[in-house]
């Protein structure tokens, strides 16, 4: 049986934004959960939105932590 897996942060929640050493560095900082969106694995994802760019990125609940 498929284990379901519970996002720890709701909707509008503001939260601090860890980039992997993948992304670019700038991109680290707080941002807004947007939308839940479907897990990869282990690790739920959301959609999160900055105040200071135009466009959302999707993050892991790894990378996120509370504000």
């Amino acid at each position: 049986m498929e284990r379901v897996l519970k996002h720890k942060f709701p909707i509008g929640t503001r939260v601090s934004f860890t980039a992997s050493n993948v992304a670019r560095p700038a991109a680290s900082g707080s941002y807004e959960i947007i939308r839940l969106l479907p897990t990869e694995g282990d690790d739920c994802q959301y959609r999160i939105k900055s105040s200071t760019e135009a466009f959302e990125r999707v993050a892991k609940e790894s990378q996120l932590a509370l504000s």
